[in-house]
């Protein structure tokens, strides 16, 4: 009688996925280098693609950290020689910066607008576009009926949306998949180098649709994402490894 009642309950997540955009996972389906750990948060435990992704950006830093991430995941889900669009007002990003991670500075067309209203716009009317791999755009606010029709210009295209707020204060509910908040964290040398380590930053998943909320340490090492985590305890692991021997 349980195992009956558990395959009645399996069934009805996978309808209720199957009804919210969650189609299951093909063999080839997109991973994320790196981010394992993070990925199992999400119903499937593969990162969503062909859906709207929200960040929030309490400060100016956070903002720069941000774009820094989502160039991270913009190198996984453009391997196959995609072209993507950041749509903004005040554009912070420095395209020669993309080579750090990967991706070249051509492959992403920067669109620089005068009006947020214009920024919404062009990023619904990109989002159409079958043949781009993402959509970036940089706005204040956004709400539950601008996020709505964002939602559903992916879910015709299966291009992937990524929506970086930079007026925390004015938060509200949203049809977005997930919502994230990027923080910068300090790098960190090996003992005795000089210079500048790897990017870092502490990822939080506050808010994700059928998913796991939390929270992560993440170091960008020239081509893939690496979990602070999963490499602390490695370093536990050798150390116990050591002793005992």
């Amino acid at each position: 009688m349980l195992e009956t009642k558990k395959n009645i309950i399996d069934q009805l997540r996978k309808e209720i996925l199957l009804k919210q955009g969650y189609k299951p996972v093909p063999a080839d389906a997109t991973k994320i280098n790196g981010l394992q750990a993070i990925e199992a948060a999400f119903p499937n435990g593969v990162f969503p693609t062909g859906m709207m992704h929200e960040f929030v950006n309490p400060q100016i830093e956070h903002s720069a950290a941000c774009g820094g991430f989502i160039t991270g995941l913009l190198a996984s889900l453009m391997t196959d020689g995609g072209i993507s669009l950041w749509i903004s007002i005040n554009r912070k990003l420095f395209p020669p910066a993309l080579i750090n991670f990967g991706i070249e500075p051509d492959s992403i067309i920067f669109i620089d607008l005068a009006r947020e209203r214009d920024v919404l716009w062009a990023t619904e009317e990109a989002l159409k576009c079958e043949g781009i791999t993402a959509v970036i755009a940089e706005i204040r606010d956004l709400n539950f009926t601008q996020s709505r029709r964002l939602q559903l210009a992916v879910e015709q295209s299966k291009v992937t949306g990524f929506v970086l707020r930079n007026d925390p204060a004015k938060l509200s509910t949203t049809a977005c998949v997930a919502r994230w908040q990027i923080t910068p964290l300090p790098s960190q040398l090996a003992s005795g180098l000089p210079g500048v380590g790897f990017p870092r930053w502490k990822v939080e998943l506050q808010k994700v649709r059928n998913g796991i909320p939390g929270v992560w340490q993440v170091e960008w090492r020239g081509k893939v994402f690496n979990s602070l985590e999963e490499d602390q305890a490695m370093q536990v692991s050798n150390k116990f490894i050591r002793k005992a021997g």
